[in-house]
């Protein structure tokens, strides 16, 4: 991308349909057709909005025990999950493809009988484009989700710019934050599902640091986005917001570009500049000339990690030689 060129980016603050994977994919073709209208060329969604984030659910799990109750509840879950080429990434690729966009979208993807809080990268042709699995489950996320490895930290060259995103709490992990500067990331997706007044200074502090874009998206999520009946719906008229917003971008400099809004869904756009980041790399470039690689040094591991591997070839040594 020339850095004369401006293109509007939109992060999509909205909740799932817990335990219905297919109306929420609908919502998704919905809300990435409605922010392509508005003139975004990238699209971002939030932390497990395929799939779900089912906020105040312990699974029924206590140091020691775990409960049948929370055994069906994981269950359910599960089967609410996708796949890396399965049909719900057709109906992703599908959206990216008709509104002609570059789409980020937060998954629970199923792997095995292990799922993972990942992130889908999707071409405005509807290519797919690759993964990140989230490195670092936060606290009782690690009951339901694998630990993600260094094969999956892809900063993607798109013709808008250098694209990566990092999840929710990873982006506390500065390692991770380093590893994303150092393969020149420009827009820095940060899907999650952390409403706190102290997202946006964090948020304000990677795009300083980085001398990049932060495109953060937060679900907005309430009890009744939970099935009939649930134990999470609340009981009467009241609806309980359990996910309450807070999905903003940030430029190069740490100005707000979209703030954040805690009371409703909605598809917020700003307008990207990639200009702005060499200005910024004027006076810090922390994987560069403000770096001290004398002093500090940082190496990652980008093998993919497998725990069972098989060789089909028999060694030479173990043929018996034939009998004269």
């Amino acid at each position: 991308m020339s850095n004369n060129e401006t293109f509007q980016a939109a992060v999509v603050q909205a909740g799932s349909v817990v335990y219905d994977t297919p109306a929420t994919l609908e919502k998704l073709v919905q809300l990435t057709n409605r922010a392509a209208r508005q003139g975004a060329k990238l699209v971002v969604f939030p932390e497990a909005f395929i799939g779900g984030y089912p906020k105040g659910l312990d699974f029924g799990a206590r140091l020691g025990t775990r409960s049948d109750e929370g055994r069906d509840e994981f269950r359910r879950y599960f089967e609410g999950a996708i796949e890396e080429h399965g049909p719900e990434s057709d109906v992703l690729s599908g959206a990216a493809r008709s509104s002609k966009v570059y789409l980020v979208v937060g998954v629970i993807e199923r792997a095995g009988g292990t799922l993972y809080c990942s992130v889908f990268f999707y071409g405005p042709e509807g290519q797919y484009l690759g993964k990140h699995r989230k490195l670092m489950p936060t606290a009782l996320e690690r009951l339901v989700w694998g630990f993600g490895d260094g094969s999956t930290l892809p900063v993607l060259d798109t013709e808008l710019g250098k694209l990566g995103a990092v999840i929710c709490w990873e982006n506390y992990m500065p390692l991770l934050r380093t590893a994303m500067y150092a393969q020149g990331v420009q827009l820095y997706c940060a899907p999650t599902v952390d409403a706190r007044e102290t997202w946006l200074p964090t948020m304000q502090t990677i795009a300083l640091e980085g001398r990049c874009f932060v495109i953060s998206a937060c679900q907005y999520m309430t009890s009744e986005d939970f099935p009939s009946g649930h134990s999470a719906k609340t009981q009467g008229p009241e609806k309980t917001v359990l996910i309450r917003g807070g999905s903003c971008i940030i430029d190069p400099l740490g100005k707000v570009l979209v703030a954040p809004t805690f009371d409703e869904e909605g598809v917020f756009l700003a307008e990207i500049d990639v200009s702005t980041i060499s200005r910024g790399k004027f006076d810090l470039d922390v994987v560069g000339h403000y770096a001290r690689p004398d002093v500090f040094q940082l190496r990652v591991n980008r093998q993919p990690l497998v725990p069972v591997s098989f060789t089909d070839e028999v060694p030479r040594t173990a043929v018996s030689e034939p009998s004269e």
